[in-house]
C-alpha cells in the first residue's frame, strides 16, 4: 500500500488544526475566520476588506460577513481612507488587542503540541519546507 499523498495529508493537517483552533476559540466567541482576520490586522493594520480577504484566505463575500460581525462585536473599526474616500480601512479596537493577547498562549499551545515529537531543528525544517511549498503554489 502506498503512502498517502502530500495533498491528502495537508488537507488532514488543516482539518485537525482547524478542529483544535475551534476548541480554543469557540469559548471566546470567535470563529477561525474571525481570528485569522484579527491576526492579519494585528500584523498589518489599516487594510481594506478586499485586502483582508486575500490575506485571510477567504472570498470577499465571506470577509464581508466576518467584518460585519467583528464590527458589531466591537473588535474592529472602519474609517474612510484619507487618500481614497470610497475605501474603508479596518483597524483593531483595544478589545481586539486584549482578546488576541488572551488567546495567544492557547493558540501557541496547539503548535507546541503538534510539533512535540520534533526537535527544534526538525520543526524549523518543517516550517521551511511547508513555506517553500506554499511559495511555489502562490507563484
Amino acid at each position: 500500500m502506498s503512502a498517502p499523498s502530500l495533498l491528502y495529508l495537508s488537507k488532514q493537517w488543516e482539518t485537525a488544526v482547524r478542529s483544535h483552533l475551534e476548541a480554543v476559540l469557540s469559548p471566546a466567541g470567535v470563529s477561525v475566520a474571525q481570528y485569522t482576520a484579527l491576526t492579519v490586522l494585528e500584523r498589518s493594520p489599516g487594510l481594506t476588506s478586499a485586502t483582508l480577504a486575500r490575506r485571510a484566505f477567504v472570498t470577499a463575500q465571506a470577509m464581508s460577513e466576518v467584518v460585519r460581525t467583528l464590527e458589531a462585536n466591537g473588535l474592529i473599526t472602519r474609517a474612510p481612507d484619507p487618500d481614497h474616500a470610497k475605501r474603508l480601512l479596518i483597524d483593531l479596537t483595544p478589545s481586539a488587542t486584549e482578546l488576541l493577547a488572551e488567546l495567544g498562549d492557547p493558540v501557541a499551545a496547539i503548535e507546541t503540541e503538534m510539533t512535540a515529537d520534533l526537535d527544534a531543528g526538525d520543526a524549523a525544517d518543517l516550517r521551511r519546507m511547508v513555506s517553500s511549498c506554499l511559495d511555489r503554489l502562490r507563484s
